[in-house]
């Protein structure tokens, strides 16, 4: 999900065992039955099938909050990599959203104008387009108002808590066309934990805002628009990569920051207005307070930041080094981070670490040099930005295929960073978080909804870890290198599928992995 989930009960018990011996893992027999969702259809390639052939698409509206054309990528290049820059070129289907929005004195309230402009990337005609209002389920709330389509007043619907707004076209969209949606909307921010370990809150004068406009979620062969609502201990979005201009005014006091590479930076009137490009990216993040102090250092062509509130400063600069570390083991092992920007925020969030493109956030219980889940959960949320940010997944269906990678990159970079020595813990660690549900063999492959909440963190952060590692094992160091980078290079900026990543892995080791991936990851009623 996007968090590397802990409740802090467990997260206790887990640092008391992190020094004891190794546990011994047991081979598995599958017996214990789960039941499913559907298995999901791997798509015939790990990228999208060129866009269909369709009829001339009608002219669009010209953008209004910003003025930049729809295809104009150029403000988006300096927040990418010499390497990444062939990016620009690619994806002509993906989402350009145009951002403009006002926090309030108080940091609790959001009033904000919304442009989109779509495009019909699936293989049939789409008769709607939606849009998921997450604070409504995240212990805030939206509205929106004014929704147009193209111009034009819109028809629409809301449902599933008013986390799905529905709105329909005027005529179906079909394959290849364009639209362009447009909405006013206001959230109201929550001021107490609330759900979803107060990813999306403003906490101990610290802003973390997390999917806090109307976001268009991925649109799934099998499952159709991601419309659900999903269980509060996993993550919530599922979406695909797209294109951000956003421009927020605050209070000029407030130290900010977010996804994507700050364009632009005026005063006007006591408040601070700045613009943002953030793309290809998955989501936009903001995260700000008036305490916060920053570091920085720089890694080949990124530049890490580190921002935590005054009294801090120490542990500040420790998650700065283990970022540093972490990019640095990750840029070497699956390529070069494509972003010239990456920041790392302390904010009193209830998980160990959260995820977004670009920002990574920390919880600022773990700050705290005797905390070595400070540590972990650093590296964890690092290694997402290679799984989840550039490689994308159906979070909510298929959390392992982010999850669990992500907890063997963790214990990947133990290994390089701290020897043998820290091999051995970390993977006690993830031994025993599986261990805590008694090495229970319900299948990685499962919608978050399968496991109740202890399943989600012993299958999910334990066992799965587990299994990349017995598969680097059983197909040796070089050739598991190999299927990492391979696997990476095929799914960037894309969906990825558990058959995808199989079939990466059987190329590069020139074997049969259904026996391992059949007694691992397969849900019962599947290989």
């Amino acid at each position: 999900m996007k968090s590397y989930l802990l409740p802090f009960f467990a997260l206790t018990l887990l640092l008391l065992l992190a020094a004891c011996l190794p546990v011994a893992v047991p081979t598995i027999t599958p017996a214990h039955e789960v039941t499913p969702s559907p298995p999901r259809t791997l798509a015939p390639s790990p990228t999208r099938p060129p866009t269909p052939t369709s009829p001339p698409t009608p002219v669009l509206p010209t953008p209004t909050l910003f003025d930049i054309p729809w295809d104009d990528r150029t403000p988006f290049a300096a927040g990418l990599v010499p390497a990444a820059q062939g990016q620009l070129q690619e994806r002509p289907f993906a989402s350009v959203y145009h951002l403009d929005f006002t926090l309030s004195d108080d940091m609790t309230r959001l009033t904000g104008r919304l442009e989109v402009r779509y495009t019909n990337a699936e293989n049939i005609p789409l008769d709607e387009v939606l849009f998921r209002l997450f604070p409504n389920i995240l212990g805030g709330e939206m509205t929106v108002d004014g929704v147009q389509v193209n111009g034009q007043p819109a028809t629409t619907r809301l449902e599933k808590e008013n986390s799905v707004l529905r709105v329909t076209m005027p005529q179906p969209l079909q394959p290849g066309e364009q639209v362009v949606i447009a909405m006013a909307y206001d959230v109201v921010i929550p001021t107490t934990a609330g759900s979803n370990y107060a990813v999306f809150a403003y906490l101990d004068d610290i802003l973390a805002l997390a999917h806090a406009y109307p976001m268009i979620p991925a649109y799934d062969d099998e499952i159709g628009w991601y419309d659900e609502v999903p269980p509060n201990y996993g993550d919530v979005t599922y979406s695909d990569t797209a294109y951000y201009l956003v421009r927020a005014s605050l209070p000029a006091a407030q130290v900010v920051q977010a996804s994507g590479f700050e364009l632009t930076r005026e005063e006007q009137d006591g408040r601070q207005v700045i613009t943002w490009a953030a793309g290809p990216m998955r989501d936009f993040y903001l995260v700000s307070s008036a305490r916060y102090q920053v570091i920085e250092e720089t890694v080949g062509d990124t530049v890490i930041r580190a921002y935590a509130p005054e009294g801090y400063s120490d542990m500040n600069e420790l998650a700065l080094g283990y970022a540093v570390d972490a990019l640095q083991v990750f840029n070497r092992y699956y390529g070069i981070y494509p972003f010239t920007e990456l920041d790392v925020a302390g904010t009193p969030t209830l998980a160990g670490g959260v995820e977004y493109p670009g920002v990574i956030v920390v919880a600022l219980d773990l700050y705290d040099p005797n905390q070595r889940f400070f540590e972990v959960a650093t590296a964890h949320e690092v290694g997402h930005q290679w799984f989840y940010s550039v490689v994308g997944n159906d979070q909510v269906h298929h959390p392992w295929l982010d999850e669990s990678l992500t907890q063997y990159n963790t214990l990947l970079y133990f290994q390089e960073v701290h020897g043998d020595e820290g091999y051995r813990m970390e993977r006690n660690n993830l031994a025993r978080r599986w261990e805590s549900i008694d090495y229970a063999d319900i299948p990685l492959d499962l919608p978050v909804s399968a496991y109740d909440e202890a399943e989600y963190s012993g299958i999910i952060y334990g066992r799965g870890g587990l299994f990349f590692d017995e598969l680097r094992k059983k197909i040796g160091d070089d050739t598991f290198e190999t299927f990492q980078k391979a696997y990476y290079t095929a799914f960037q900026w894309d969906i990825a599928t558990t058959e995808g990543l199989k079939r990466v892995a059987e190329a590069a080791c020139g074997c049969d992995l259904t026996p391992m991936f059949t007694e691992w990851v397969y849900p019962k009623s599947s290989p």
